[in-house]
């Protein structure tokens, strides 16, 4: 809350301090005008933008190439990270329909009605929406799968050490946890045996697994794994201590899981206050309300209120956020 009225106060004395410039701005304007006329003031104008675009024209064709091929491209690398084949057009189809099909819809559906200021603005935020979501989601996607393959890795060391400690060699181990457990970790550790099948040595296989799941489990694995098969040592022991750790930190991370809860809940009720307060005025005084819907000054300030409302809740999910 606190967040928000210093948003909002610093917002205002910047329109009061926009509102006095822009008498100077003006009268600054309107002699540009009657030195060089219209056309040539449009002129000047262009020649300017050209000149700042070609100055800086690789660093605008890099942005360029980074949010529409670079976007394509993270999505796919991602993808084939978490054993996803997909054909880079499709990606592409779906980006440019994420991009423009909402907003082309809803353009067209609230023209009908005849609010096309309306309709322009919720077109400019579904455009946004779809041009920002598909990293922030796929994100989502992979780390959702990277938690499920760290609850997954107490069974995999458990099987790691009872087969060292009947006489199997590690590859043979692995070939356990591959037949013996589900995805995610039977993906990853098949795909360690295949490289090593073809030649690939077997600590660099493991590197690269880490490389594909970077976490801090994996980590331990990789590296006492590495380090024993050089200066030798029980192999059984230390998957032992790794998991010891790992349910430890599972047990610390419920602990405080349940501590940040209640941060989270009432977070999602300040939050959610404003609309719950725009419904309650809707079903009271329509009329009155309407006006947030149909004039331009009052769709800026439902936008300002949605602003400061998702900054207000990133700000509290960032702060009960512990990383263990």
């Amino acid at each position: 809350m606190l967040i928000n009225r210093f948003l909002f106060i610093t917002l205002l004395i910047s329109f009061d301090v926009l509102a006095q410039d822009s008498q100077k701005s003006k009268r600054g304007f309107d002699f540009f005008v009657d030195l060089l006329g219209r056309k040539g003031t449009l002129i000047a104008i262009g020649l300017l933008i050209f000149a700042y675009s070609y100055k800086n024209s690789q660093k605008i064709f890099a942005w360029v190439d980074e949010q529409t091929y670079g976007t394509r491209d993270y999505i796919i690398s991602k993808l084939n990270l978490m054993h996803i084949e997909v054909e880079e057009q499709k990606v592409t189809y779906t980006l440019i329909f994420l991009n423009f099909g909402p907003s082309i819809f809803f353009f067209g559906l609230l023209a009908l009605f005849g609010n096309f200021f309306l309709g322009g603005v919720v077109a400019l935020l579904c455009f946004i929406i779809g041009w920002k979501a598909p990293r922030p989601i796929i994100d989502f996607l992979v780390k959702r799968r990277e938690n499920k393959y760290q609850e997954q890795m107490v069974d995999a060391m458990n099987l790691l050490a009872n087969g060292i400690r009947a006489g199997l060699s590690m590859a043979q181990s692995i070939g356990m946890v591959v037949d013996e457990l589900p995805a995610p970790v039977s993906q990853e550790f098949n795909l360690v045996l295949q490289e090593a099948k073809i030649g690939v040595p077997l600590d660099e296989a493991l590197e690269n697994l880490y490389k594909r799941v970077p976490s801090e489990d994996n980590q331990m694995f990789v590296s006492s794994v590495n380090i024993l098969r050089e200066s030798g040592g029980n192999l059984a022991e230390v998957f032992d201590t790794i998991v010891m750790v790992i349910r430890e930190r599972v047990r610390l991370q419920q602990k405080i899981s349940t501590f940040v809860a209640q941060g989270m809940f009432q977070g999602f009720v300040i939050f959610a206050m404003p609309f719950i307060q725009i419904l309650i005025n809707s079903g009271n005084s329509p009329d009155y309300l309407s006006q947030l819907f149909t004039t331009p000054i009052g769709l800026i300030m439902f936008l300002l209120i949605c602003g400061f409302s998702f900054t207000g809740l990133w700000v509290i999910m960032k702060i009960v956020k512990i990383k263990v």
